[in-house]
């Protein structure tokens, strides 16, 4: 998506093939790209990648941090070193990326940096604590260091987007405690959406974005009526989060602790009910913009 509107792009993760494999994307679509590897929950690793990006391609102007992991099990049944990860990961590597991608932006007095959330943030699911408390710790935090910004008057922009479930391949490579690997609660948007999100959120510093109407009345009716929403989780169950599905099962390849040796592709197993388009999404892009962050 950036890559599309001219920007220049760093890459960080931990596996090199699919670094490899997205960077070598990117370059055929003429796009000038730079990657580094770091595991995000390592605030001296990731440091030390962003440091050699932005030697490469200048300080950034947006930084997205997006990098999330699973474990789908009963609390009781989930061992301690995996509910640590996925905490680790997910809402550590979040405010271990704002400390890396501050500590560039601030010399210049500039920058955008985008935490990708998830509607889980607003009430969680069950089979996901690990998640749904690292989520529900990015949102606070990107609201407390929102407020700091602007105490400070920082020009600095801090931006918390909130998708609905995804069809990627982080249900793939979730680990799952339940016998059956775990798929996304529908209904399920394609990630074409989130990116185009993503973009409109960096480019206008907006706050807090809820994507879909399906997250904006899980938010609002959370709010007002939130036993119909406990509700809605116990008939959820666990079999709402589990798939039986023999395609999703051979692409099980958990990656809690390394990386896969091979790329993932975009997209996960789940396309055939996923929507590609969001009324919501269209409707936020015609409210009046903010000026674009320089590229």
């Amino acid at each position: 998506m950036f890559a599309s509107k001219g920007w220049r792009v760093g890459l960080i993760a931990r596996g090199h093939a699919g670094l490899s494999d997205a960077a070598g994307e990117l370059r055929a679509r003429g796009a000038s790209v730079c990657t580094a590897s770091a595991d995000v929950a390592c605030s001296h690793e990731l440091g030390g990648a962003a440091q050699l990006l932005a030697a490469e391609l200048g300080a950034p102007d947006v930084w997205v941090n997006c990098a999330g992991n699973g474990v789908y099990g009963r609390f009781a049944e989930v061992p301690c070193r995996e509910f640590d990860r996925v905490t680790a990961v997910t809402y550590g590597g979040t405010v271990n990326g704002c400390r890396a991608a501050m500590a560039l932006m601030e010399p210049r007095r500039r920058g955008t940096i985008v935490n990708v959330c998830s509607a889980s943030a607003f009430h969680g699911l069950p089979l996901m604590t690990s998640y749904a408390g690292a989520k529900a710790a990015v949102r606070c935090f990107g609201q407390a260091l929102r407020a700091e910004l602007r105490i400070a008057r920082s020009p600095i922009r801090i931006s918390t987007v909130y998708p609905p479930a995804v069809n990627t391949p982080f249900f793939s490579h979730a680990v799952s405690h339940m016998g059956w690997p775990a798929r996304p609660a529908p209904p399920v948007y394609q990630p074409e959406v989130i990116a185009a999100a993503i973009y409109l959120a960096a480019v206008r510093g907006t706050p807090e974005m809820l994507v879909s109407f399906t997250v904006v009345a899980f938010s609002l009716v959370n709010r007002v009526a939130p036993g119909l929403i406990a509700y809605t989780m116990t008939r959820l169950g666990f079999d709402g989060q589990l798939t039986r599905d023999s395609i999703a099962a051979e692409l099980e390849a958990p990656t809690l602790f390394s990386p896969s040796a091979v790329s993932s592709p975009v997209h996960g197993p789940f396309g055939r009910r996923a929507r590609g388009v969001s009324v919501q999404l269209w409707l936020a892009r015609l409210w009046p913009a903010r000026p674009s962050a320089p590229r």
